[in-house]
C-alpha cells in the first residue's frame, strides 16, 4: 500500500496492490475483500444495527461526515483491465470483485485498487480519530477475506474485533504532511524527510492484520526483551518505569512458557486496546478508592491486553465461529498467571479491617470468573460458548461467556491431570504457524494426550449451555469408610470432584465419573470430618450451596445462618440474610426510615424474600412491605424461559390519616425470542389483588374500603434505540366492575434524528355496579386503586404533588373539566422532537360517561424529555380548556416525571448488557 495521510480531513488516500495466491484446492469464482471501515458509512449497516441493539445512541445522532466511509475510485487487474465490484446488500462493508476468469488452485492473481478512507470519530468504537488529533487505526484497509471450504468468509463489522482476514505479507509506504509519530506492530524501515512531512516504510509477514497509532506527541514507551519488542502507552502514572519493565518482563516470560515465543517479533499494547476489553471491576473504581495496589492493576491490565493481542495476531482460526478458543485461552492464562504470581489476592483486593468477614474480601481473585458466569446462568441468559460471537448479548460476549470458556478449560485440565491441557496448547500454537486450524484440531491434540473421555467437555460446556449441579444424597458414616450418594440434579454428563476435609484442610480429593444419574460410592474416610463437592471451585457449577456434608454423628445444620450488613457475594457455606437501612418517601408518611432484610446476593436464587419494616415519620406508625418470590427457570422450554410465583404485601398511607393494606398472590409466565439479541419478550401475568383501606376524614368513601380484583395482563415488548414497540392487554374482574383495556406504544428514531413517540390506549367497562369514580378510567391521572404506581402524593388534587405525571390510562397532561370515564375511553398520545430533548406533544381522544354523550378532548404543549421515563417536564400550551398560558396559576398546570428508585434507574445500565 502507498498511503498519503490527509491529516486535517482525517482521510487516507490509498493506492494498493494485492497479490493473491490460491493455496486451496478449490477454484475461486469470486474475490471478497473486507472493507470494515465502510461499516461506519450508514446507520443501517450491521454495525449500526448492533449499536441500536445495545442502546448506543451516539452513532445514530452523529453527523454523516463524522461516521467515516470508504470511497472506491478504480479496481484493475494485472493487465490494467477495469474490474466491476459490488457491495452485498447484507454486507455493505465487503467488496465483491467481479472476476474476468476464475482463480484456479495454485494460481496467483493481482489487482490494483485506488480508494480513500474517511476515518470515523473514535467515540463509537475507539478506532478512528479523537479530539486530541490522534489516529487509532485498525482494520481500515482492504484485505482478502479468509477462505473456508472453498468459499470466502463473509463477515460484517459488528464491533467485535473478529475480522476474518487471510494471513498476508504487508508492505506499507505512508506519507504524512505533518510532523507526526507512528507506533505500530509492523517493522519500521527507512524514514525519508519530505518538504512538509515524512515518508515511512513498514513491513510485516504472515499476519492477520496490524494496528497503527498516529500521534502529534508520542506517548508510547518501548520495552525490549530477548523474544519480543513491546510498544505500549498503557496508562498508570503511579507505577514507575522500573516496575513496569519488571512486570512486562514477567508477563512475556510467562506467555512464552505457556504459548511459545511471539512469532512476529513486535507487538503493540495500547490504551485503546485495553479500553475496548478492560478488566471489569478494576476499571469501574475511581483511582482514590481502589483496594488493589497500583502495580497489580497495571499488571493485570497489561496481562489481559497483551494476551488478547498475542492470541488475535497468531491464532489462524475462524475468529467468529471459533472465538471460544480465544476466550478460553486468554482467561485460562490469566487464571494461571494470578495463581502463580498472586495466589493470596482476593476478589476485592486487600482485606480491610471489619470487611474481612465479607465473602467478597475472602474468596480468591480467580473466583470472579465463575461468579460472573453464574450471574447470567442464574438469570437463564447464558449462551453456548461455542456459538458464533455475533450471536452473543453484550454481557456474554465480553464477560460471562469469555469467563466460562476459561474456567471450563481449567476444569478440563484439573480432570485430565497437570500438563495435559497446557502441553496441548503449545502444540496447537505450533500447528497454527503452518496452517489454518479450527476447534476440531484443538480437540484432536488434547485427545491424543489422554486416555480419559473428553466428549463431555464439548457436548456439555462448549456446544451446549448445560448447567452442572451436583448435591449430596444419603451419607452412611463408618470409622474407616463413607458410603455417599451423589445426586446429579441436571443429569449433565460431566465428572465431579469429591473432597474430604479435616479442620478445614484437604485430606483427599477424588474424581467421580459416569454419574449422569444418581450414584453411590464407598470411599476411604481418611479421618475426614466433612465432605465437599467441588471444594476448590474448579467446576463451573450452578449451585454450590448444596455441596457440603458434615460427617459428625449429630448434624443440626450443614449451613448456619449468617447476617451481613448491606450485601455480599454468595457464600455457599452459609444461609445468608442481608440487612440494610431503607429510606422511602411519600407526602403522607414523610421520609420514612426502615431496615430491609433480604437474601438477594449478587447471584439470583430460586427463592427470594424481601422484608422491609419501616417507621412512618409523619404518622408515627409502622409501614413497609414484604414479598417472597419463587423463580422456576426453564432451560429447554423454547420461548418460555421463566415462571415466577409471587406473594407480596405492603402497607402505606394514602391519606394523612388513613393507610391501605395490599396483599397480592401472583404467577407470571415469561417468554422471549430464542435469538437473545432481538431483545423481544412477552409476559403473561395473573394476580389477585386484595386491598383494605382505612376510612379517612379527608376522603370518605365507605363502599370502597375493602375490595379485591382479579387481574390478567399480557405484554409484548421489543426495544432498541431506533425502534421500540410494546403492546399490552389488561383484564380486571371484581364484584362490582369488570374492565378490559389495551395499549400500544411505539417509539421510532428516524435517520434524520427525528424521534416520534406514539401511544394508543383504549378501555371499556364490561359491567359496573358503583356510582364512584374510584374505578373509572383516568384521563390525566389514574386513581391507581391497585396501588401499582409510585405516586408521591396519590390523593392530592392541588399543589405540586398533584402535578406528578405517570403515563397510564388516558395519558393527558392537561387537567380538563371531565377527568374520568365510567363507560369507555380511547386516546392517542404523540410527541416529536424539535431540538435535542425539546419535543412538541399532543393528545386527543374520546371518553364516554353514563347518561352523557361521548366527549372529544385534546391538549398540546412542550415536553422536555431529559431522560425518557425517568426525568421529564410537560408545559401545556393549548387544550380543550383553551390557551393555557393565559392561566394566572399556570405553574400548577406543569406536569413532571421524576424517578427516584435506584432499581428503576439501574435499567438504563442493564438494557445495554442484557
Amino acid at each position: 500500500m502507498n498511503v498519503e495521510l490527509d491529516y486535517e480531513n482525517k482521510v487516507l488516500k490509498v493506492n494498493q496492490e494485492i497479490t493473491f495466491y490460491n493455496e486451496s484446492q478449490d477454484t475461486l469464482r469470486e474475490f471478497i475483500l473486507n472493507d470494515w471501515n465502510n461499516a461506519y458509512s450508514d446507520k443501517t449497516t450491521p454495525l449500526g444495527k448492533r449499536f441500536s441493539d445495545e442502546f448506543v445512541r451516539s452513532f445514530h445522532r452523529e453527523k454523516d461526515e463524522n461516521r467515516g466511509k470508504t470511497t472506491i475510485y478504480s479496481i484493475t487487474n494485472q493487465y490494467g483491465v477495469q474490474l466491476k465490484r459490488k457491495r452485498p446488500e447484507e454486507n455493505p462493508d465487503l467488496l465483491d470483485i467481479q472476476l474476468i476468469k476464475p482463480i484456479y488452485p495454485n494460481e496467483k492473481f493481482t489487482i490494483n485498487i485506488v480508494y480513500d478512507v474517511k476515518l470515523p470519530n473514535d467515540k463509537f468504537t475507539r478506532y478512528g480519530y479523537d479530539n486530541n488529533g490522534n489516529l487509532m487505526l485498525k482494520d481500515w484497509y482492504l484485505t482478502p477475506a479468509r477462505i473456508e471450504n472453498g468459499k470466502f468468509v463473509k463477515y460484517s463489522n459488528e464491533n467485535l474485533d473478529d475480522i476474518a482476514n487471510t494471513f498476508c505479507d504487508y508492505q506499507l509506504t505512508l506519507t504524512t504532511h505533518n510532523k507526526l509519530t507512528i507506533s505500530t506492530d509492523l517493522y519500521q524501515g527507512n524514514v525519508t524527510p519530505t518538504d512538509d512531512g515524512e515518508k515511512y516504510f513498514f513491513i510485516g509477514e504472515n499476519r492477520a492484520g496490524f494496528s497503527m497509532i498516529i500521534q502529534q506527541q508520542n506517548n508510547f514507551n518501548v520495552y525490549n526483551s530477548s523474544s519480543v519488542i513491546v510498544e505500549t502507552n498503557l496508562i498508570d502514572s503511579r507505577v514507575t518505569d522500573y516496575q513496569k519493565a519488571h512486570l512486562i518482563d514477567n508477563i512475556i516470560k510467562f506467555t512464552n512458557e505457556n504459548l511459545g515465543s511471539y512469532p512476529n517479533g513486535k507487538i503493540v499494547v495500547s490504551e485503546v486496546d485495553y479500553e475496548r476489553n478492560p478488566v471489569y471491576g478494576l476499571n469501574q473504581l475511581p483511582a482514590f478508592i481502589t483496594p488493589f495496589p497500583d502495580s497489580f492493576i497495571y499488571e493485570v491490565k497489561f496481562l489481559k491486553t497483551y494476551l488478547n493481542n498475542y492470541l488475535k495476531n497468531t491464532l489462524n482460526i475462524n475468529p467468529r465461529e471459533d472465538n471460544w478458543i480465544y476466550d478460553a485461552l486468554q482467561t485460562y492464562l490469566m487464571y494461571k498467571y494470578v495463581e502463580q504470581y498472586h495466589p493470596d489476592k482476593t476478589m476485592a483486593g486487600i482485606k480491610w479491617g471489619i470487611l474481612k468477614g465479607y465473602n467478597l474480601f475472602r474468596v480468591p481473585y480467580n473466583d470472579q470468573y465463575s461468579y460472573l458466569y453464574l450471574l447470567m446462568a442464574r438469570k437463564n441468559l447464558d449462551q453456548p460458548i461455542g456459538d458464533p460471537k455475533n450471536t452473543f448479548i453484550k454481557f456474554n460476549e465480553q464477560l460471562a461467556g469469555k469467563y466460562k470458556a476459561g474456567i471450563a478449560l481449567n476444569y478440563l485440565e484439573s480432570y485430565l491431570g497437570e500438563g495435559t491441557v497446557s502441553n496441548s496448547i503449545k502444540e496447537y500454537f505450533e500447528l497454527n504457524k503452518s496452517q489454518q486450524t479450527n476447534r476440531t484440531d484443538f480437540r484432536n491434540i488434547i485427545d491424543s494426550k489422554t486416555d480419559k473421555e473428553t466428549a463431555w467437555f464439548y457436548s456439555e460446556l462448549v456446544d451446549d449451555r448445560t448447567i452442572i449441579d451436583f448435591k449430596f444424597g444419603k451419607v452412611k458414616r463408618d470409622k474407616d469408610s463413607v458410603e455417599v450418594t451423589i445426586k446429579n440434579k441436571t443429569h449433565a454428563d460431566a465428572p465431579v470432584s469429591l473432597y474430604g476435609l479435616k479442620d478445614g484442610q484437604i485430606v483427599f480429593k477424588q474424581w467421580l465419573e459416569n454419574i449422569k444419574i444418581d450414584s453411590t460410592f464407598t470411599i476411604a474416610r481418611q479421618d475426614a470430618d466433612k465432605l465437599s463437592i467441588n471444594y476448590e471451585n474448579e467446576i463451573p457449577e450452578y449451585n454450590r450451596r448444596n455441596n457440603w456434608k458434615k460427617l459428625n454423628k449429630v448434624v443440626i445444620n450443614n449451613k448456619p445462618v449468617k447476617f451481613t450488613f448491606f450485601q455480599d457475594l454468595e457464600n455457599p457455606g452459609y444461609n445468608q440474610i442481608f440487612y440494610v437501612p431503607n429510606f422511602t418517601f411519600n407526602l403522607y408518611d414523610g421520609v420514612s426510615v426502615g431496615l430491609r432484610f433480604h437474601n438477594k446476593s449478587l447471584l439470583d436464587k430460586p427463592i427470594i424474600f424481601d422484608i422491609t419494616p419501616t417507621y412512618s415519620s409523619k404518622t408515627g406508625t409502622m409501614i413497609g412491605s414484604a414479598s417472597m418470590l419463587f423463580n422456576q427457570y426453564i432451560r429447554d422450554g423454547g420461548s418460555l424461559y421463566n415462571i415466577r410465583y409471587g406473594l407480596s404485601g405492603s402497607t402505606y398511607h394514602y391519606e394523612p390519616d388513613a393507610a391501605y393494606v395490599k396483599f397480592t398472590p401472583s404467577v407470571q409466565f415469561r417468554f422471549r425470542d430464542t435469538d437473545l439479541r432481538k431483545n423481544k419478550k412477552q409476559f403473561l401475568l395473573f394476580r389477585y389483588v386484595s386491598v383494605n383501606r382505612e376510612q379517612s376524614a379527608y376522603n370518605f368513601d365507605k363502599q370502597n374500603e375493602d375490595y379485591s380484583v382479579f387481574n390478567a395482563r399480557y405484554t409484548s415488548a421489543e426495544s432498541e434505540i431506533i425502534r421500540h414497540i410494546d403492546y399490552s392487554t389488561d383484564l380486571q374482574i371484581a364484584s362490582n366492575f369488570g374492565k378490559l383495556a389495551g395499549e400500544v406504544q411505539i417509539r421510532r428514531l428516524f435517520y434524520d434524528n427525528t424521534q416520534l413517540n406514539l401511544r394508543f390506549y383504549g378501555g371499556m367497562f364490561m359491567y359496573r355496579d358503583t356510582s364512584s369514580d374510584y374505578y373509572s378510567f383516568g384521563l390525566d391521572r389514574p386513581t391507581d386503586y391497585l396501588f401499582d404506581y409510585n405516586f408521591y402524593g396519590r390523593s392530592e388534587t392541588t399543589g405540586i404533588y398533584s402535578q406528578q405525571f405517570i403515563m397510564a390510562e388516558g395519558g393527558f397532561k392537561s387537567k380538563l373539566d371531565t377527568r374520568y370515564a365510567n363507560q369507555w375511553m380511547t386516546t392517542v398520545n404523540a410527541s416529536i422532537n424539535v431540538w435535542n430533548w425539546v419535543e412538541v406533544y399532543g393528545d386527543m381522544g374520546f371518553l364516554k360517561n353514563k347518561y352523557e354523550n361521548a366527549e372529544f378532548v385534546y391538549d398540546t404543549g412542550i415536553r422536555l424529555n431529559l431522560l425518557t421515563d425517568y426525568f421529564e417536564l410537560y408545559f401545556p400550551v393549548y387544550s380543550s380548556n383553551g390557551f393555557e398560558l393565559n392561566d394566572s396559576n399556570y405553574s400548577q398546570n406543569i406536569r413532571f416525571v421524576v424517578t427516584l428508585s435506584p432499581g428503576t434507574l439501574l435499567k438504563l445500565f442493564t438494557r445495554k448488557w442484557f
